[in-house]
């Protein structure tokens, strides 16, 4: 029978729980040194774009925080910009492109997932060699065939070429494959045909992959500035961060500040996103395997 004591001190985290010591600091140096990496930039451009105009942003006498914090920078953005038809324009793109990527890459996953059909092989090659070639080998491929769709400056343009990622298939299938088999054969003997083993036993059981496939389309759309920059011509169709980089340019007289700002600004969403999702990202991720 253990006493009070020997349960407190089996129930208390000691060293060799966690690795000696210096295995210890040396995982905290390394965290702190990736959160600089990953982290610093973005706080640098905030405490930069909340300076005012007779501070430097750049060079010998400029200082990492702002002795008189404004506002100002935010406001001449919103001022001299479309900013929230900007806005507009990244969110169609973004939430078509969420659904389309979970229509097909959801149900091209789960035709992957299956085995003996014929050429499913050959399907899973394609995809693999897909991955191999850079955006930028095939973009003017791509360009002429928008061009010949009658979809420049147009959103839907913007959108098309990405409407299905060879990668967020590749995620489905993995988190479908994970599904055992003898759950899909128990349901097909309780008479579940095609339709419902997927929508009721295999989306359930990919919960973590669909958000990771969601919030990587999110950022993709969100971040993407190449291929707007190709398609879009007037200045009611750009995306935001097509519409931001306008800031760098002459013709606003290059506030470094306000280039700030609007970086700033277009990273808000997606950090908003996070936040909001993280919760149920990883509750998926943890409940997404089948229990028997």
């Amino acid at each position: 029978m253990t006493t009070a004591v020997e349960r407190k001190r089996r129930l208390t985290p000691r060293w060799r729980d966690y690795g000696r010591p210096r295995e210890l600091v040396f995982r905290y140096l390394l965290l702190v040194f990736v959160l600089f990496i990953t982290v610093g930039p973005l706080v640098w451009q905030l405490l930069s774009s909340l300076k005012g105009p007779t501070e430097d942003v750049f060079g010998s006498g400029a200082s990492l925080f702002p002795h008189h914090p404004t506002l100002r920078a935010y406001k001449e953005v919103f001022a001299q910009v479309p900013v929230w038809t900007y806005i507009r324009n990244s969110l169609f793109v973004a939430v078509i492109s969420i659904a389309s990527q979970l229509i097909f890459s959801t149900m091209a996953g789960y035709m992957l997932s299956k085995p003996g059909w014929k050429g499913r092989k050959l399907v899973w090659v394609v995809l693999m060699a897909s991955m191999m070639f850079p955006f930028e080998s095939i973009m003017v491929s791509l360009f002429l065939s928008i061009r010949d769709m009658g979809l420049v400056d147009n959103l839907v343009g913007v959108w098309l070429p990405g409407f299905v990622g060879a990668i967020n298939v590749l995620i489905m299938r993995a988190a479908f494959l994970a599904v055992p088999r003898e759950i899909e054969d128990a349901a097909m003997l309780d008479g579940a045909g095609e339709w419902k083993r997927f929508r009721y036993l295999y989306l359930p059981s990919a919960y973590g992959a669909i958000l990771v496939v969601t919030i990587n389309t999110f950022i993709s759309a969100w971040d993407d500035f190449l291929w707007p920059l190709i398609v879009l011509r007037t200045e009611d169709h750009f995306t935001l961060t097509l519409g931001l980089s306008r800031l760098s340019s002459s013709s606003f007289g290059y506030d470094q500040r306000m280039v700030m700002a609007g970086s700033v600004i277009s990273v808000i969403p997606v950090l908003v996103l996070f936040v909001i999702t993280q919760r149920w990202f990883y509750r998926g991720v943890s409940s997404g395997a089948v229990k028997l």
